[in-house]
């Protein structure tokens, strides 16, 4: 039963993973709307099917009991606020990237996610790196400087979609909520921000929603799109270990990068090349660091 168990969250968390590698896809078929009509959207349709899941899935009053708990602590909401933007800028600085033809840029952001991560909890929670830590974070350093060197200009689409969901983690530790709930409550902290928008657009005539049926299905399915693999996601992350997670999450980011160069022909000149081999190689010693390190505490419960 367990192996089976096992089985199916592998399922689960590769379907995932496959789904958010090739969004780029989904983005670029409503590139003729604005940008950030686009993230307004989502965040609109992400919440109203949020909303649906939470009744058909019985979690509805669980979700109101959650909202009341969050209008008596300040300190809450505002966890909660700071990260809703945060997730809200991931989600808007990725789509404006693939609609921009800069998808490398948005993968290698997606490599670089774990290392960012490691790095706050450096900073913030006061971990300490390992010898095979501190390497793969100076060889990802070496990546991100060497594609410095060759653009002139920081990579900050890399660093900002990294720096964002790193954040976003760490902020998600306060929130003690189920995955589901947590979702509807982020996308209800922004929601009217994006409401606000939308009408604004509305009442200027500026709004591309109403264009095309084929445009109004696209924004309204952005929401499914942002919703369904984080709930695959969640469905395995409690099937499958921690480790083996670890690695199947480069899925999304290989699948974004052979999108980029083999169906929209980006250009993935040496510097790119150079950037991503440190990048590999400090994410494979990375990788295995945490494999490894995790084994050694089943097999020695005195480690643990």
């Amino acid at each position: 039963m367990q192996l089976n168990n096992e089985k199916d969250g592998v399922m689960y968390a590769i379907l995932s993973y496959v789904l958010w590698g090739i969004t780029p896809i989904y983005w670029k078929l409503t590139q003729h709307v604005s940008s950030v009509e686009i993230l307004a959207q989502r965040v609109f349709w992400s919440f109203i099917f949020m909303l649906v899941l939470l009744i058909l899935t019985r979690k509805w009053y669980t979700y109101v009991e959650f909202v009341k708990e969050i209008v008596k602590k300040p300190k809450l909401f505002w966890s909660l606020f700071i990260a809703s933007i945060l997730i809200s800028s991931n989600w808007g600085i990725f789509m404006w990237a693939v609609i921009e033809g800069r998808i490398l840029e948005a993968s290698l952001g997606q490599y670089i996610n774990p290392l960012t991560s490691m790095l706050i909890g450096v900073i913030a929670l006061k971990e300490r790196l390992s010898i095979s830590q501190t390497l793969s974070f100076v060889l990802a350093g070496v990546g991100v400087f060497t594609l410095t060197l060759h653009y002139g200009i920081i990579p900050w689409i890399s660093l900002s979609l990294a720096l964002t969901f790193g954040f976003y983690s760490l902020l998600k530790k306060t929130i003690k909520a189920d995955s589901t709930i947590g979702l509807a409550l982020e996308t209800m902290v922004i929601f009217p921000i994006a409401l606000v928008y939308l009408m604004y657009l509305m009442f200027e005539s500026k709004i591309q929603f109403f264009d095309s049926v084929s445009t109004s299905l696209l924004l309204m399915g952005s929401g499914i799109v942002t919703v369904l693999p984080l709930l695959l996601f969640t469905k395995s992350a409690k099937k499958v270990t921690l480790s083996l997670l670890g690695i199947l999450q480069y899925i999304s980011p290989t699948l974004s990068l052979m999108t980029g160069v083999f169906i929209f022909h980006e250009e993935l000149t040496k510097a790119h090349f150079i950037a991503f081999l440190f990048i590999w190689s400090a994410l494979a010693i990375y990788t295995f660091s945490s494999v490894t390190k995790r084994i050694k505490m089943k097999t020695d419960p005195l480690k643990k």
